[in-house]
């Protein structure tokens, strides 16, 4: 893992969430985008996951692929919107900063959310620990919370 692979894989994830909201509003299967992001982006397939999502005040950690998938498109919890069904319009990365070391990457910085119906932007602070998973960067640690 290097500081361009991070940044393709953050562009990556950036336009997975916004494609479950373009899903959504199209009325496709938005859950199945949601379930290919998912499984593009974080390593549950092999291995135990840490996430703590952005807007979570009553389920606080989504550590299993499916309370992840309510997060992203509502469904387990009540405090579950959607979070990529808003939809958002663009997300772009304002600040980041890279640790890697031997056996651990990391990066931390700032995305900026602008939802499709409103001109206001959420700044969203963010640590992604990565790992491999089948020779691809998955997400192992996901913490988020808005900055205010």
């Amino acid at each position: 893992m290097n500081e361009s692979k991070i940044k393709e894989f953050l562009d990556s994830w950036t336009k997975g969430v916004i494609d479950i909201g373009k899903a959504y509003s199209k009325k496709e299967d938005f859950e199945k985008e949601a379930l290919k992001f998912l499984s593009k982006h974080y390593a549950f397939k092999t291995q135990q996951i840490l996430f703590k999502p952005t807007f979570t005040k009553e389920k606080i950690f989504r550590n299993n692929l499916e309370d992840a998938l309510s997060y992203f498109v509502k469904g387990r919890f009540s405090e579950d919107n959607g979070f990529a069904l808003k939809p958002w319009e663009e997300i772009n990365l304002q600040e980041l900063n890279i640790l890697d070391e031997k056996n651990l990457s990391t990066a931390m910085g700032t995305l900026s959310f602008k939802p499709v119906s409103s001109s206001e932007t959420t700044l969203v602070a963010f640590t992604f620990i990565f790992c491999l998973e089948e020779g691809e960067i998955k997400i192992k640690i996901h913490h988020s919370s808005p900055v205010l």
